[in-house]
């Protein structure tokens, strides 16, 4: 089904706006993700865990802000692919995950259709709303997690 720009209100909750614009943008990196058989939250993990190396499940999660079921979910899925490997942390209760030779492969061969969709989205929006949303969305998401991180006193 395709969004018609006529027929999408301004939503006055910031929460249903943002997951909305997640939601449309998912579709449209899919969309050029598709060719690979990759899903937008499986580049995520490739291309966060190219960026953190190994770290445990429960790190990974923090910095996706990502519910525990559907990372878990998502790394069986690219388990089973052989895109990541694991192995025991020092506390035996931890398990450690990085990228295998596979799923760094599989980075590399994804990083240009990635590249495209990019490129086109910050053609659309122009540079400076470009910046300025990036640091936008990161200051949000620093925001919530620093609003919880009070609320649970940690």
């Amino acid at each position: 089904m395709d969004m018609k720009p006529d027929r999408l209100p301004n939503l006055p909750c910031l929460c249903a706006s943002m997951r909305r614009a997640s939601r449309a943008l998912t579709q449209f990196y899919e969309d050029s993700l598709r060719p690979l058989g990759l899903r937008g939250s499986q580049f995520t993990l490739l291309q966060t865990l190219s960026l953190a190396g190994e770290v445990s499940q429960g790190e990974l999660g923090q910095m996706l802000a990502m519910d525990s079921t559907t990372l878990t979910r998502t790394l069986a899925i690219m388990s089973r692919r052989g895109w990541i490997a694991r192995r025991p942390g020092e506390d035996r209760r931890v398990t450690l995950i990085r990228l295998s030779d596979s799923g760094k492969a599989q980075f590399v061969r994804a990083l240009p259709y990635w590249e495209g969709v990019q490129a086109r989205v910050k053609r659309k929006l122009g540079r400076d709303r470009w910046e300025e949303l990036m640091s936008l969305s990161n200051q949000v998401t620093r925001m919530v997690a620093e609003q919880k991180q009070s609320i649970v006193g940690n």
